[in-house]
Order: structure tokens, then sequence, then C-alpha cells
């Protein structure tokens, strides 16, 4: 009897490798079922309407046929905002000509206290192609909202705060939609390598 049990073994191996090859040969037909599908663009951006350094009003529209080179940050952050701001123009420079296809953006996250003015100082220290784009605080919500930038206040000590923020450089192409994106870690090295294979 043991021997018969024994004796019916492969063959019933042979029958789960024929089920299985028939249940992924099936999966093959239905998206998503037994491999990776993607499908589609990332839902990052859209249009703006906001204020540059200048005050002037400006929308997603004034840089089509540039691309948008989107950094999410605040004037009075300590550490982070400044050293990605400094990655992207050392990139910038690096690319020499190729450079003036791209608009470098701060997208400030603290409309309360970087009024144009305050930008304006501010972006200056990057380059002189750098924009600054401020707002109200809905207009702040509603950009922010669509590039899923995460931005919260924080109490400091003395009445003052800071922001605590995700920190991504974004790429949008000449038409307005997201081409890529990095995270601040990046070097303006690999920054302006993956820029030239872009552009």
């Amino acid at each position: 009897m043991l021997r018969n049990r024994q004796a019916l073994i492969p063959y019933l191996l042979l029958v789960a490798a024929l089920a299985g090859g028939v249940l992924w040969h099936e999966s093959e037909k239905v998206p998503g079922l037994g491999r990776v599908v993607s499908t589609g663009q990332a839902d990052i951006g859209g249009p703006f309407q906001l204020t540059d350094q200048s005050g002037k009003r400006v929308t997603d529209k004034d840089f089509r046929g540039r691309y948008m080179l989107i950094y999410f940050g605040y004037s009075f952050c300590p550490d982070v905002c400044p050293t990605t701001l400094a990655v992207m123009a050392q990139a910038l420079e690096k690319m020499g000509d190729r450079s003036r296809r791209i608009a470098p953006i701060l997208i400030t996250i603290d409309p309360e206290r970087d009024t144009p003015k305050v930008l304006e100082d501010y972006v200056k220290a990057f380059g002189p192609t750098f924009v600054g784009l401020t707002g109200n605080a809905a207009e702040i919500k509603g950009v922010e909202k669509k590039y899923r930038v995460y931005a919260v206040k924080k109490p400091l000590e003395g009445g003052n705060y800071g922001m605590d923020h995700s920190s991504v450089i974004y790429l949008m192409g000449p038409d307005g939609k997201l081409v890529s994106f990095y995270d601040e870690a990046i070097s303006p090295d690999d920054l302006a390598k993956e820029l030239k294979q872009r552009l």
C-alpha cells in the first residue's frame, strides 16, 4: 500500500506542474495577475497661479516650452532647503548653455513669511535665473496638494516656528507634465547628468 502511494508521487507532481502552467498562462490574459502592470502617468503636478519675486502674477503656462525644475521649501529653512537649491544651481551651471531650457523654481511652503520681497532677496543667492513663487495660504495649499507635498508648521521656542516638509526636486516637461523627480541627496554631478539625459 505504501509503495503504491509512493509510486503516485511523481504523477501528482506532474499534475501539479501542469496545473500551475495552465494557471500562469491564464494569468497572462488578466492585467495585474501574476505580473506587474503599469499604465498611465503619475498624477503629480497641474495648473497653478502664484506670485513671483517681483510681485507679478504667473501661472504654469508662463513656463510652457521650458522645463521646470521645482523645489518646495522656504527661506527660513536652516539647512535642507538652501543645500538643495545650491545643488540645483551647481547642476545647472555644469550644463552650460543647455540650462537655458530649464526654469529653476522655488515654491514656498511658508507664505506667511515668504513675501515676494523676501523671496527676491533669497533666490538671487542661487543665481539670476531662479524664480521664487508665493501666494496666499489657499493657493499654496492647492499647489502642495497637486504635487503631493508634505508641509506642516511646527512651533519653536520663543514663539517662532519651523516647517516640517518633504524634500523632492521635480522635473516638469515643456508641456507641464511630470518627467522625473529626484531626492534631496542627489549630487550636482548626478543631477546635471540626469537633466542632460532628459532634455
